[in-house]
């Protein structure tokens, strides 16, 4: 008989996932010290330069841009703690239970919301001590940083993906980077893109990252966002109609 989705049980696997984090906060570093440290980084050492010596202008430009950055990198441990999983049998036990296969999946995906959201307000609040400050208003704020943890849901799909394909989970974070860096630094989040080259300028604009980055911007800061809401919503859509039925396939494959 085929096993119903219940968002009950969706709920109890989160809460798992939940108190395992609590077990090991060592897992919460790329969520708390991470943004920090890319933060002072790139303010002090290449703010200067690429802002011509005004460091604040730079903050201004650069944090909403990082948040989707460092949104992305703090995807890669959902794979690897899924490949960690599925090796120890742990999934295993879960075929036993009366729920819905794609569960332990989803349970997973649900509780990353909470280190997202853990991720925003110390990347924020931290700007905040550095001189951060928004030019539009709180509901745009909560705005966009809800547009960032929707967009992080949907792109850990594709690290539970592969984390589901490859055999260990050290491959997890080899293959992630390959795909997370060129999106990173390949983007608008650290530097405007007319100070580029023709050929990359045209990768920046197709780049999700980059819509991400306008988007937090424009609601931040001010100016026109509809059109990169728009591209950015269309990437969220896409990832999860491609990405979530593949992730449901490896993991039917390995368990």
């Amino acid at each position: 008989m085929k096993k119903r989705f219940k968002l009950k049980h969706a709920l109890v696997l989160c809460t798992r996932n939940l108190i395992k984090l609590t077990r090991t906060p060592e897992q919460l570093i790329d969520v708390t010290v991470q943004p920090i440290i890319f933060l002072v980084l790139f303010l002090y050492v290449f703010g200067g330069a690429i802002s011509h010596g005004s460091q604040h202008d730079y903050l201004q430009f650069l944090l909403p841009g990082l948040i989707g950055q460092t949104i992305a990198m703090s995807s890669i441990s959902i794979g690897q703690n899924m490949n960690a999983d599925i090796a120890t049998g742990v999934f295993d036990r879960f075929r036993s239970l009366p729920i819905a296969r794609s569960l332990p999946l989803v349970g997973a995906v649900v509780a990353e919301f909470f280190r997202y959201l853990l991720l925003c307000v110390i990347t924020v609040g931290f700007g905040y001590l550095l001189g951060f400050r928004i030019a539009t208003d709180p509901l745009k704020l909560l705005a966009a940083l809800g547009i960032a943890i929707c967009f992080a849901l949907s792109f850990a799909w594709i690290s539970v993906w592969v984390g589901t394909k490859v055999r260990t989970s050290g491959a997890v974070q080899g293959v992630m980077f390959l795909l997370v860096m060129p999106l990173s630094f390949g983007s608008s989040t650290f530097v405007r893109p007319t100070t580029m080259p023709g050929w990359l300028q045209w990768f920046v604009s197709v780049n999700p990252i980059s819509h991400l980055a306008s988007t937090m911007r424009g609601l931040m800061l001010g100016g026109p966002v509809g059109t990169q809401v728009g591209w950015t919503f269309a990437w969220i859509a896409g990832m999860l109609i491609v990405f979530f039925p593949l992730a449901l396939r490896g993991y039917a494959r390995r368990t």
